[in-house]
């Protein structure tokens, strides 16, 4: 049966490899493609990966991959510098990114528009202040006439197990440092404690205003009629276009041909993914700086991706390995560590914090790009960088610890299970899940969560150059906007994955003109090797088509699956589904805007 097996993955393998050499040809040898002016660029904004997918398969599709931020961010720059591009039509539907990446495209919008180029935004109903936040940076807003602005401001919640365990007869035992660590409340509260909602009401209030300034300065309003607006919300055709939130109400053809008309005689519409498949790719030359991307949950391990669930895990064994190679590498002279996680294992996060060190102590400066959320484990691997970047929307800090474990008898009980034992070792039940600790284990629980507290504090009062008590008093496990972290010295300057790059550069005594080498590590694979990894030995790789990619359904599917990540969360946590191991994280504060 075995051999049998084996032979019939054998044949899947060698079909898929058929397919993939012909996707391939398709691809690599029908030639580049070129186009001439006038060009409105089309953009239907999605879903935006920090990383390209590693998912082989996708090569199948059809479809392809989506582009990522560093995509966008290089195309629309490209763009801007392109004279045959006249300007740029993003249709934009449900806020589909966090704060930090709408920074981001706005500041990319921003210099576009600043090299004589326009930008018109349309929707069927601008879904929510997210998406109207990055529409405000545009130069002209149309909507559907029968449309509506749902600006309607941002609702934060958070979920609770508690009750559920109770049900299940699990009794949870969860102790943190200190008290505004929250991921404990999750299995032991039923709502938010007071210092649950005070930093929680803290964070979503410095977003809020964020989007607010930001709304007010591109659509010529004062932040206090924004937030009169917002309170109003939603709002319906005709009145958005009177509160000057829109400026013309019109179908989608018109709003073709209007752009059309702007660019001038023979213009073409061409979507944004296929222009950036033929257009120049920046920084392929010059001084060599390394990139590294470290995203999702931090565990020990390899990597790893789930494409179905749109989520990735940051091995400490596959990023430890990057950083070794750019080290290795002569030519790199510089390191960008992209950091987009919630944090995860002490021990991984120690593991590639190490490196982060070892590469300081080669000579080769360290500059963290956080994305939208570098926090717990995700800012103990930033806190020894050289400079730590971050947006103002960045959710940050989070520096404390949370451990402990699930008491299963209650549940044992109901399902009919029983167990027996012999102990060797006073403290070798410690994490048996039939009984609490007993006072002993206790003790020494509470010393390691204590001593992983302690280390923590102090390195990052000596990463960040900041007096201890500083870091005691704003540490205690609590989030900060970037905004906020900047001033309290946890992030040293604001700005987004360009400004880290410049700071690379003048870590290396470069001009922010000079041109750079960014090489990504670890090199990632594709095309057949990336099949080959799939299905030969677990890894998994990436490939990408030149083909407009619309994520709408995409992004809708993984939202409904997102919805059933509390219940798969707490299964795994109690060990009914197996899962990545780690430290045990609860799902994030859930931001509707």
């Amino acid at each position: 049966m075995r051999n049998l097996f084996k032979g019939v993955r054998g044949l899947i393998l060698g079909l898929l490899i058929v397919l993939a050499v012909a996707a391939v040809a398709g691809r690599y040898f029908r030639g580049p493609k070129s186009y001439s002016g006038p060009i409105v660029l089309e953009w239907q904004l999605g879903g935006i990966p920090e990383e390209s997918s590693e998912d082989p398969l996708q090569a199948l599709s059809g479809r392809g991959s989506a582009l990522t931020l560093r995509d966008y961010l290089d195309t629309l720059q490209v763009a801007g510098d392109d004279p045959n591009v006249s300007g740029l039509l993003v249709t934009l539907g449900a806020a589909p990114v966090g704060v930090s990446t709408m920074q981001d495209l706005r500041e990319a919008i921003t210099k576009f528009r600043a090299k004589k180029k326009f930008v018109y935004g349309y929707s069927e109903s601008y879904g929510g202040l997210g998406n109207y936040y990055l529409a405000s940076s545009f130069d002209r807003l149309y909507l559907l006439p029968s449309g509506e602005v749902s600006i309607t401001g941002i609702f934060a919640d958070q979920q609770f197990i508690r009750g559920t365990l109770d049900k299940l007869g699990v009794q949870p035992h969860f102790e943190g440092r200190f008290e505004y660590k929250n991921a404990r409340d999750y299995y032991m509260e039923k709502k938010f404690t007071p210092a649950h909602r005070e930093a929680t009401d803290k964070l979503v209030g410095s977003l809020f205003e964020q989007i607010v300034k930001g709304v007010a300065a591109g659509r010529g309003l004062t932040p206090e009629r924004v937030k009169e607006l917002i309170d109003q919300a939603p709002h319906f055709a005709a009145e958005s276009v009177t509160h000057k939130l829109i400026d013309e109400l019109a179908y989608r053809d018109q709003v073709y041909e209007q752009a059309k008309k702007k660019a001038g005689a023979g213009a073409k519409l061409l979507f944004l993914s296929k222009y950036h498949a033929s257009a120049k790719k920046l920084n392929d030359s010059g001084t060599r700086v390394a990139l590294i991307y470290g995203v999702g949950a931090i565990t020990s391990g390899r990597s790893a991706s789930d494409p179905l669930m749109g989520e990735s895990t940051m091995g400490s064994d596959t990023v430890a390995a990057a950083f070794r190679q750019a080290m290795d590498d002569r030519d790199v002279k510089a390191i960008v560590f992209r950091v987009d996680s919630p944090g995860g294992s002490a021990i991984a996060s120690d593991v590639i914090g190490r490196e982060v060190q070892r590469a300081r102590q080669k000579g080769k400066p360290v500059i963290i790009s956080m994305g939208a959320v570098a926090a717990s484990g995700g800012y103990w691997v930033s806190m020894d960088a050289d400079r730590i970047v971050a947006q103002p929307g960045t959710i940050t800090g989070s520096i404390g610890v949370v451990a402990g474990k699930f008491i299963m008898a209650g549940l044992f009980e109901k399902l009919g299970l029983s167990f027996d034992a012999v102990k060797y070792g006073q403290n070798s039940s410690m994490y048996d899940a039939g009984q609490d600790f007993s006072p002993t284990e206790l003790e020494r629980f509470r010393s390691s969560l204590d001593r992983i507290y302690e280390n923590f504090t102090s390195r990052v009062a000596a990463g960040r150059k900041l007096p201890k008590e500083k870091v005691l008093q704003i540490a205690k496990g609590r989030v900060w906007s970037g905004e906020d972290a900047f001033g309290l010295g946890l992030v040293d300057e604001l700005g987004g994955f360009n400004a880290a790059l410049n700071a690379a550069k003048r870590a290396i005594k470069l001009k922010e003109s000079d041109e750079i080498e960014l090489k990504e590590f670890p090199k990632r694979k594709t095309g057949i090797a990336a099949l080959v990894a799939r299905f030969g030995s677990g890894e998994s790789g990436d490939n990408s088509d030149d083909a407009e990619v619309t994520t709408t359904e995409t992004d809708r599917y993984r939202a409904t699956l997102q919805q059933l990540r509390p219940l798969f969360t707490a299964l795994r946590a109690t060990g009914l589904l197996p899962g990545p191991q780690g430290e045990l994280l609860a799902p994030s504060l859930s931001l509707r805007y």
